[in-house]
């Protein structure tokens, strides 16, 4: 049973966090200090100096991680007996790391995501992967505004968890999401239940996008005016195209929507922001991330996101820019030239219900 009480009081649950990266490092830490918590990280060395010397140098050096927390390459033995396993790892490796771990996951143990993104070819949300690979478990899905470093350092923070078990149907758990907010939420890191997997999951990957195109917009010297007008143009899209494939308008005014996107839109901390950043300065996509470790979800997404938008029927002019500008040799300045010469229209807010 997930057992935890709040803020650090005696715990009965076992968690795996798999992935150590920033926020699997980050989430590994905060919870050692709380309750039996296992690190699985993909490289053995990174294992051996986090259990050696207490740092991921290669993430987030500044962080020192409880010597309480368990550190390994042995995926079998991070997952063994856990109640919840925690997936943090990209988007593009999760079905092969789930599948591995499957067969070592305890019964009835909950799969908790915490990456921000769809998987390419299927178009399919994190938590509709663990469904295909490991159907009968309960999913959920951890999402906001939730930059590493600062969770790290103890700075407030706000999230927000959705839960969905094999016996709720296609309907949310409750009483799982109420669970895992008590097992998550510390004296700075507030955790709230939404009743929407669905938006939530969709926010985090979308807003990725978005903060491409702020990003964009920073490094071809452009200002405030531009940034509030992406971000709030960008969150009416987040919104129809999450509004039409099940999600709820309200979750895109909250922490999983425009929570998430003003911090990952402004921040200097966001991978996703930074790439936009290097692209508006005439850098190629090949030049940014071959030099770096980190992931930036946003850059795969952005194909999956307009794909899905294609589907639906829903217009998503400014990450359609985005794909063009990543994957297409687009110039960022013919990009912004685009969308400011789009047909005039009313302001839409959101998601409009089609015309009778």
């Amino acid at each position: 049973m997930l057992g935890a009480r709040r803020y650090g009081q005696a715990v009965t649950t076992r968690v795996a966090v798999l992935g150590a990266g920033s926020w699997g490092t980050t989430l590994a830490a905060m919870l050692a200090d709380r309750v039996p918590t296992a690190l699985w990280a993909r490289r053995p060395e990174v294992a051996m100096g986090l259990q050696a010397g207490h740092r991921n140098p290669d993430y987030v050096c500044d962080l020192a991680v409880p010597a309480t927390l368990t550190a390994t390459g042995d995926l079998a033995a991070a997952v063994a007996g856990a109640e919840v396993v925690v997936m943090a790892v990209p988007s593009h490796g999760f079905r092969s790391v789930l599948s591995a771990a499957l067969s070592h996951l305890a019964p009835g143990a909950t799969v908790l995501t915490v990456a921000k993104g769809v998987e390419q070819g299927t178009l399919l949300r994190m938590s509709e992967v663990v469904v295909e690979v490991a159907d009968g478990h309960p999913v959920a899905v951890l999402t906001g505004p939730n930059l590493a470093e600062e969770v790290g350092q103890g700075q407030p923070t706000a999230s927000v968890v959705a839960a969905r078990s094999p016996d709720s149907g296609d309907g949310a758990d409750p009483d799982l999401a109420g669970r895992l907010q008590r097992l998550l939420s510390t004296e700075t890191f507030r955790v709230y239940t939404n009743d929407d997997l669905v938006g939530c999951e969709l926010g985090g990957s979308v807003k990725n996008v978005m903060a491409i195109a702020s990003g964009i917009s920073d490094g071809m010297g452009f200002g405030d005016n531009a940034r509030a007008a992406l971000i709030t143009r960008g969150l009416a899209e987040m919104t129809r195209l999450g509004v039409a494939l099940g999600g709820q308008a309200s979750t895109f005014a909250g922490l999983a929507g425009l929570g998430d996107l003003v911090a990952t839109c402004m921040s200097g901390r966001s991978r996703n922001r930074w790439v936009g950043e290097q692209l508006g300065r005439g850098r190629s996509i090949d030049e940014i991330t071959g030099g770096t470790r980190m992931v930036a979800e946003g850059v795969r997404s952005s194909l999956a996101v307009v794909e899905l938008a294609s589907r639906t029927g829903v217009e998503t002019p400014i990450a359609s820019e985005v794909v063009a500008v990543i994957h297409h040799g687009k110039r960022a300045r013919d990009a912004l030239t685009s969308l400011m010469s789009r047909v005039m229209k009313p302001e839409l807010h959101g998601f409009s219900p089609p015309s009778n």
